[in-house]
């Protein structure tokens, strides 16, 4: 049995939340997120000790990673009598006889203060040794945020890859029937908690995207002069148009640096890209095109832009630099490409693509190559990635109402997102701070 490794306890502070910190100790066992058909880790979740609100802690921190598919959470009812203590060295024996591979014991106390705590480890059941072991702080009313970050930490340990639970994703609700659609911006946790309206309703919206600090959330509105990109700040609630375009305008998406909005504009018969500068007001012309050139999306560091045009015939996707130099076609696959959106680790550019009358979302290195396509339907639309790049949030309508989907980049996983009202136009946030 090799020993259990050395903690070393550091520290840390970070928005209202700390963490207590283990020192490194390497896995022996990894859940390989590369491999198509890898089956989920069997992990124990037993239910923290300590304050009320440890049970609903716990459940947060289950469905989380089961949601993953990579992990498999243990039915309770199989556990040993004997409850673990976070203080104590686990009877390995015990777990090993119902199978499994990975534990989680964790207690959660309120500090004399008011802070919620959560002290929790997590362990190599066959080598008999501890992986993480940590310390969450904060106020009460945070538990769902620290019980994502406990289900983040687990992730990141044992897939090498930093998890996307404690997010939020923002969309356009729909509802009303087809001839009276109303749509509202509305922004939720990524497991569907916490559902709120930041729009009223008596505008329709469209396309919503985050700033990169997840903060601001730029959007189209349609009024009945044209449209307008408004910019709403989801602490305060408060928005405001940006830019004076007359005529139409579209597709906002802010540039890495959040100093810029980048945009369809309407002018002239044409439909061409621009930036907006925030601090100043002043647009800056990318593209100069009689086709359609319209859903830009910056790459990760800002230094290019993919988008789609119909400049060959019909929507593909082209790539050019930041200035509007150097364009180039990638897509060949045949279909009509649209929606491009970079992912934030720069590796793929999701999209959709119809072929005849079936809709995909798929996805392709940013030279073009390797496309593949990971769902097909009546109609799939609007990727959006997690902020690690391995899942995408989609709307897709089989005839009765938009919904929100998730497939990962595998293409494996496909399930309806915990959103079962009318969505559309999903947009993912990056880890919260």
């Amino acid at each position: 049995m090799k020993p259990s490794a050395l903690v070393v306890a550091i520290l840390t502070a970070l928005a209202g939340l700390t963490s207590l910190a283990a020192a490194p100790a390497r896995a022996d066992i990894v859940v390989n997120v590369d491999q198509g058909a890898t089956q989920p880790l069997p992990i124990a979740i037993p239910v923290f000790s300590g304050a009320p609100v440890a049970s609903q802690i716990q459940q947060v921190i289950s469905n989380d990673l089961a949601g993953s598919a990579l992990f498999k959470p243990l039915d309770p009812s199989t556990f040993p009598a004997q409850a673990p203590n976070v203080s104590v060295q686990p009877n390995f024996d015990a777990w090993k006889a119902i199978s499994a591979q990975g534990l989680l014991d964790g207690q959660v106390t309120e500090d004399a203060d008011g802070h919620l705590r959560i002290d929790f480890r997590l362990w190599d059941v066959y080598a008999g040794q501890q992986l993480l072991g940590l310390q969450f702080t904060s106020t009460p009313e945070n538990w769902r945020r620290m019980a994502h970050k406990v289900a983040d930490a687990v992730y990141e340990k044992l897939t090498g890859q930093k998890g996307y639970f404690d997010t939020r994703v923002v969309f356009v609700a729909e509802s009303g029937g087809k001839l009276h659609r109303i749509r509202r911006l509305e922004i939720m946790d990524q497991d569907g908690a916490n559902p709120s309206y930041l729009t009223s309703g008596n505008l329709e919206v469209f396309t919503p995207r985050f700033s990169a600090n997840s903060q601001e959330v730029a959007y189209m509105v349609l009024r009945p002069s044209g449209s307008a990109t408004y910019v709403l700040n989801t602490e305060t609630g408060r928005y405001e148009a940006v830019g004076h375009f007359p005529g139409m305008v579209f597709a906002p998406r802010f540039s890495p640096d959040g100093g810029k909005i980048i945009l369809s504009v309407v002018r002239d018969g044409n439909t061409d890209l621009y930036t907006l500068s925030l601090a100043n007001g002043s647009t800056q012309r990318l593209t100069s095109d009689p086709a359609i050139n319209t859903s830009p999306c910056y790459s990760p560091d800002g230094s290019q832009i993919v988008f789609n045009s119909n400049r060959d015939g019909s929507p593909e996707l082209y790539v050019m630099n930041a200035d509007g130099s150097n364009v180039h076609r990638i897509s060949f696959g045949g279909g009509r490409y649209t929606t491009p959106v970079w992912s934030p680790d720069g590796k793929y550019i999701a999209f959709t693509k119809q072929t005849g009358s079936v809709f995909h979302i798929g996805v392709m290195a940013p030279d073009g190559s390797g496309e593949k396509i990971l769902t097909s339907s009546y109609l799939d639309e609007g990727p959006t990635w997690a902020p690690n790049s391995r899942l995408i949030m989609f709307a897709r309508d089989e005839g009765y109402g938009s919904h929100l989907w998730l497939v990962d980049v595998s293409g494996r996983i496909l399930r309806p997102a915990p959103y079962n009202l009318g969505a559309s136009d999903p947009a993912w946030s990056s880890l919260l701070p």
